[in-house]
């Protein structure tokens, strides 16, 4: 992402825990802009959804040298129920830059903001962004493990489907977008009109209903839109079109079917319309087949990008650009072009860039956009974090 300050830097979140600046020519600079590696929970090389998964400078970043991190750190002591422990705590941090430096930030200037304890190492959630608003808007996943359905998932009111974090909204933060203030009190305040104030349901929830929204973002024109990526479980991948107070189905459903959390890869024939709250389960606006679903399917996970609205390549705006991390288990990785449709189904189909032959041949870890709009591709031909061979790709035109 770039920063708000006008110095044109791109900055690049490295899930092992350090963030690099790119300058205008794409060059990295030799020392991390910040590293904290060690304040994060011990990483597995060969793969993890643990990490530094998130930045957002704030908007007055200019003036006030402002921005927040996601990441994961050691857990807690003791665990969501006996016999069991945590994995890790998911953590935003706020942190300031250098006054001596604007190249570096001041790692000692850590001010923690909001932790939530996870049962399980996987599904993290991990996007943080500043809506439009001036809020900071938060994904986190519903716990992890599979299902919706371990330790630490929480009895839900869906009695069909055992577990139930991402319907829960009264027990944990886990399976939701949160919506909080840090211009408030400290560490943060709730903005008056965040969905459950006075209602059923903790006050940061701003939607719910997800299994992992690894990536969301907030379209640069129009309406603002926010739009998330939900990974899915055997079946199906999906987009979610958010709004305030939305409930997105999971674990009662995954894409537009009735999930059935006994046996993943069936569909029940048959599943509530709203939950106990009166809340309409809302489906997403894209479905993909999962590579695991018995019919067919080319993406292991979907990774939430950004709607277009950049200069160089005129033919994709207002167009919504989302990846696939891989087909299969090899760095097979795909992009992929949508048209946003009101109150239907969004059509889709491959965008194959010209210096690519099929797939991009890295796994797709996320996209980031600009503030002129344009598109980026964070990619790596490792599966894990770790080695060098991360990349950052941009969306251009190519000559003929």
């Amino acid at each position: 992402m770039e920063s708000p300050d006008e110095s044109g830097r791109l900055f690049v979140i490295d899930q092992v825990g350090k963030i690099w600046v790119l300058d205008d020519a794409g060059n990295k600079e030799t020392t991390p802009f910040l590293d904290i590696t060690d304040k994060m929970t011990p990483l597995n090389p060969n793969y993890d959804e643990r990490g530094l998964l998130g930045l957002a400078f704030h908007p007055g970043y200019q003036n006030n040298g402002r921005f927040f991190v996601y990441y994961t750190a050691p857990p807690n002591a003791g665990g969501p129920e006996e016999g069991e422990t945590w994995n890790n705590i998911s953590r935003i941090s706020e942190f300031a830059v250098s006054a001596n430096n604007p190249a570096l930030a001041d790692a000692g200037s850590e001010k923690i903001i909001l932790e939530v304890d996870q049962p399980q190492g996987n599904h993290e959630g991990g996007t943080i962004a500043f809506g439009p608003d001036g809020y900071l808007y938060i994904s986190i996943g519903d716990g992890g493990a599979a299902n919706d359905v371990a330790a630490g998932h929480v009895e839900d009111w869906y009695d069909v489907n055992a577990g139930g974090n991402g319907q829960d909204i009264e027990s944990n933060l886990l399976g939701d977008i949160l919506r909080i203030d840090v211009n408030g009190s400290p560490p943060y305040a709730i903005p008056s009109d965040n969905p459950f104030i006075d209602h059923p349901g903790l006050d940061e929830i701003y939607a719910y209903g997800f299994r992992n929204p690894f990536r969301f973002s907030f379209d640069m024109g129009g309406s603002n839109v926010l739009l998330a990526g939900d990974a899915g479980q055997n079946l199906f991948e999906e987009i979610n079109l958010v709004e305030k107070g939305g409930n997105y189905g999971w674990n009662v459903k995954e894409g537009t079917v009735c999930f059935d959390a006994s046996n993943n890869e069936n569909i029940l024939e048959q599943c509530p319309e709203e939950d106990v709250y009166g809340n309409e389960l809302m489906d997403p606006v894209i479905v993909m087949n999962n590579f695991s679903n018995p019919a067919g399917g080319n993406t292991i996970t979907i990774i939430g990008g950004y709607v277009y609205r950049g200069t160089d390549i005129p033919e994709l705006a207002g167009k919504y650009i989302f990846g696939s991390f891989s087909q299969d288990f090899e760095p097979k990785g795909q992009l992929f072009q949508a048209i946003p449709a009101a109150g239907a189904m969004w059509s889709f189909n491959d965008l194959e860039p010209k210096s690519y032959s099929g797939n991009l041949g890295h796994y797709v870890k996320g996209l980031g956009q600009d503030l002129n709009g344009e598109i980026y591709v964070a990619a790596s031909t490792n599966i894990g974090p770790s080695g060098n061979t991360g990349k950052i790709l941009k969306l251009a035109l190519v000559e003929e």
